[in-house]
C-alpha cells in the first residue's frame, strides 16, 4: 500500500488533465470520433504518462527534493530510496503496453512525435542526459512534455499540419508551455542552488525569470490573436497568467520561494483555463 501511495502521488493527479486533454482534443477534433485510439491515448497521456514524466523527475531529483520546502505532497513527492526501484518498475510497466499498442496504429510520423515526447519525459530528468540542468533548453523540453501530447494527437488522427492557424496555436501552447515552466522554476532557486541544480532560474536569476515567463504569456496570447474566430478568443486566457506572474516582476533570489504562492495560483488557473478552452472546442464544433 505504501509503494502504491508513492506511485500515485509521484505521478501529480493535479496534473493528469494537462497531457490528457491535449491529446484528446486534438484527436478529436481531426477525426470527429471517440474510437478505441481516442480512449487508449487519452488513458496513457493521463496517468502512465505523467508517472513516467514526475516518477522519473522524482527518482533523480531526491537529492535537491530533500532541500526543497514544498516537496513532498501535490507539488512533488520525495521518494525514500526504498521506493525509487519500484517507481522505475512501474513506469515501464505502465507505459509499455500503452505504447506498444500506439506504435501499432500508428503511422511513420506518429513514431517520430511520440518517439521525440517519450525522449523528452526521459531527457528532462534521467542521469547521463539531464536536459532540466541546461538553463533554456530545461524550459524548451517541459514545453515539450505538455505541446507533443496535441501534436501527437494530430499527427495519429491523419491531420495536415500545413495550416497557419494550427502552427499559430501549438507555437501559443509552446509558449505557453515555456513561460510556466520558467515561473515554477524561480521558487526552486535556493533549493536547486543548494543541490547543485541549474535551471534557467539559477542561470539568469529570479527577477529576469520572472520577466521571461511574462513575456512569454504576451507572445503567446498575441500568437493566438492570428487564429481564425472563436480561436482567437482563446488570446484573453494568457491575461490571468500575466496577471498572476506581475506581482513577483521584481522578486530576488533571497525571496525567490515566495513566488510558490504565484505557483499555487498557477495550479487553480490552468483548471479554469482549460474549462474556458472545452468550451471554445464546443463551440467551434457546434459552430
Amino acid at each position: 500500500m505504501k509503494s502504491l501511495g508513492a506511485i500515485l502521488l509521484s505521478s501529480r493527479p493535479l496534473s493528469w488533465v494537462n497531457t490528457a486533454f491535449p491529446f484528446a482534443a486534438a484527436y478529436f477534433l481531426t477525426t470527429r470520433e471517440l474510437d478505441l485510439t481516442f480512449w487508449v491515448g487519452t488513458l496513457y497521456f493521463l496517468i502512465p504518462y505523467n508517472l513516467a514524466m514526475y516518477g522519473i523527475n522524482d527518482v533523480f531529483d531526491y537529492e535537491s527534493d530533500l532541500r526543497n520546502p514544498r516537496k513532498g505532497g501535490v507539488e512533488g513527492a520525495v521518494l525514500d530510496r526504498s521506493l525509487h526501484r519500484p517507481i522505475l518498475v512501474a513506469v515501464a510497466v505502465t507505459n509499455i503496453p500503452f505504447l506498444v499498442y500506439l506504435v501499432v496504429v500508428g503511422s511513420p510520423l506518429s513514431w517520430l512525435v511520440l518517439a521525440v515526447s517519450i525522449f523528452a519525459v526521459i531527457a528532462y530528468s534521467a542521469a547521463g542526459l539531464r536536459f532540466k540542468e541546461i538553463p533554456f533548453l530545461d524550459s524548451v523540453t517541459s514545453s515539450t512534455h505538455f505541446v507533443s501530447p496535441a501534436v501527437y494527437g494530430l499527427a495519429l488522427a491523419g491531420a495536415s499540419f500545413a495550416d497557419a492557424g494550427l502552427l499559430a496555436i501549438l507555437g501559443s501552447f509552446f509558449l505557453w508551455g515555456m513561460g510556466s515552466h520558467a515561473f515554477g522554476a524561480v521558487q526552486d532557486v535556493l533549493a536547486d542552488r543548494e543541490g547543485g541544480i541549474r535551471s534557467i532560474a539559477t542561470e539568469i536569476g529570479a527577477r529576469a525569470t520572472v520577466r521571461f515567463s511574462v513575456l512569454a504569456y504576451l507572445l503567446a496570447g498575441l500568437l493566438l490573436l492570428v487564429t481564425s474566430w472563436p480561436g482567437s478568443l482563446a488570446a484573453i486566457l494568457a491575461i490571468p497568467y500575466v496577471v498572476n506572474a506581475l506581482p513577483f516582476w521584481n522578486i530576488t533570489d533571497e525571496t525567490a520561494e515566495s513566488a510558490n504562492r504565484g505557483w499555487k495560483h498557477f495550479l487553480a488557473l490552468n483548471f479554469v483555463s482549460g474549462f474556458c478552452v472545452t468550451l471554445l472546442l464546443i463551440w467551434s464544433v457546434l459552430g
